[in-house]
């Protein structure tokens, strides 16, 4: 059935109905750690069709710490549905940009083992790093010289494409930051999924292609103009970019598909900055813990050394090729953030050290921000609650996202006009609140929601014991 390019209605259900029947089909071939990376799958695969409607695309990054963890396998069964697929392993740059710029239209990359490329051994494929790290956003070019005759011209080849990695262990942050991650597992002896056979499956692949392919040209004119999608409470700057195009295309499936990718957008960018930060601001965190522990707000350079050597589960002890932290390296690391060795006057000494107001913006721009943060880049905050009491938040997992999916669906979007209603700020960060916890905004909610039940009807619940389903119909 075709698409009617003015019915609205029409597009919503033919794109949910497309995206439910694309879900369908890779949940059966592959095991995701949780319904909110299966989700952002299926809004990859849509949105590679519509490409020249973004401003810029993510990366999908299928990560796994062992081999045969399934990461392979999801490229292959994505390979069959994107448009103009480029299965690539052990590529050179000069195929890659050519490819890239074919005039039959932009391929999806799908690049396999991508940690031989970006992995502490490779060498050489600085030009594939430059195109994968550039290539998210459209206009991208690289410069090329190329000799006509007796003449060298320049040329622009564009770099803009959808792109899938598959590899080992992380990606530099440059990617990572622009890349929706998948953290892939060894699949369990209970989980079960279909042999991937194309020969066998390649006729329902087949249907789901031309499906996308017909979709593509109602999406295409609906996607015009300002389109730009409300975006959940805490997804901003570069995450922003990452979701826009996919929020863009939950939007096209109606209600139930759009609270349910905000609400995994929210779910996956929670997840993506719980991961180890670089050493400038584990530096940064630890010298916060170290001042948050001393009765003066100056210390004396050695005694700030002394305090971050002794901070458990640091790497000062051996920072310097087996030797301590030194003075020296000290200062190179914090130069990077305009911060240096001043005089400093306490107690009526004086001592070149640093001082606390030295690193109060710093600590706000590269700390305050990080997930779980109580001055601890490892995101071990000291409970606030007695020794003796136990903590009602479980943290998220892969195993609690997936049992609390049933939360997750129903969550509230953003509340727009939460500003203006006079509302209280959220309790834990100060960002407006949301509509699913009357104390926190709907970022935080999802971070650290209640491990109990509601008592009226099982979901997860308010503080008052009721989910925000039960509550509104109290309310009423």
């Amino acid at each position: 059935m075709a698409f009617k390019m003015n019915d609205v209605e029409a597009l919503d259900v033919q794109t949910c109905g497309l995206l439910d029947d694309i879900e369908e089909f890779v949940s059966r071939f592959v095991v995701y750690p949780s319904c909110h990376e299966r989700r952002a799958h299926v809004l990859f695969i849509a949105h590679a069709w519509l490409m020249d409607c973004w401003d810029c695309t993510p990366r999908i990054a299928f990560l796994s710490p062992e081999p045969g963890s399934g990461k392979s396998r999801a490229l292959e069964v994505m390979e069959p549905l994107v448009p103009r697929p480029v299965h690539a392993v052990n590529t050179s740059s000069a195929y890659l940009f050519r490819k890239v710029s074919d005039p039959a239209g932009l391929p999806t990359i799908l690049y396999d083992e991508i940690d031989t490329i970006f992995g502490p051994k490779a060498k050489g494929n600085e030009e594939i790093r430059g195109m994968i790290n550039a290539g998210h956003r459209k206009g991208a070019t690289a410069g090329r010289c190329a000799v006509r005759g007796d003449q060298i011209i320049t040329e622009e080849l564009p770099a803009y494409c959808a792109v899938a990695l598959a590899g080992l262990d992380d990606l530099p942050d440059t990617i990572m930051s622009r890349s929706l991650v998948i953290r892939m597992r060894k699949r369990a002896a209970d989980e079960v999924v279909q042999a991937w056979r194309l020969r066998v499956v390649g006729s329902e692949a087949a249907k789901l292609h031309a499906r996308l392919d017909e979709w593509s040209t109602a999406a295409r004119e609906a996607l015009v103009g300002d389109f730009w999608p409300a975006m959940p409470d805490g997804v901003d700057d570069r995450d922003a970019d990452v979701w826009e195009a996919l929020l863009a295309v939950a939007d096209l499936a109606g209600e139930r598909w759009a609270d349910a990718a905000r609400v995994t957008a929210v779910t996956l960018v929670t997840a993506s900055r719980r991961r180890e930060p670089s050493i400038g601001v584990h530096l940064l965190c630890d010298i916060k813990k170290v001042f948050n522990n001393s009765r003066s707000d100056k210390l004396m350079t050695v005694e700030l050394i002394n305090a971050l050597v002794n901070v458990s589960e640091s790497p000062w002890k051996t920072f310097r090729r087996g030797e301590p932290l030194d003075d020296r390296s000290l200062a190179t690391q914090l130069r990077k953030y305009g911060i240096s060795s001043k005089s400093q006057r306490d107690c009526g000494k004086v001592f070149k050290g640093y001082s606390r107001a030295q690193f109060t913006d710093v600590w706000k721009r590269y700390v305050d921000g990080l997930i779980g943060h109580d001055g601890d880049p490892a995101g071990n905050c000291e409970s606030e609650l007695p020794p003796d009491e136990e903590s009602p938040v479980t943290p998220v997992t892969a195993d609690t996202v997936e049992e609390g999916a049933r939360m997750l669906e129903v969550a509230a979007v953003t509340y727009l006009g939460a500003h203006e209603s006079g509302r209280p700020l959220c309790s834990r960060c100060g960002r407006a609140p949301g509509r699913i916890h009357p104390g926190l905004c709907d970022f935080c909610t999802v971070k650290e929601y209640s491990a109990e039940v509601c008592s009226q009807c099982g979901y997860w619940p308010l503080d008052d014991g009721l989910c925000c389903k039960c509550v509104l119909v109290e309310a009423s």
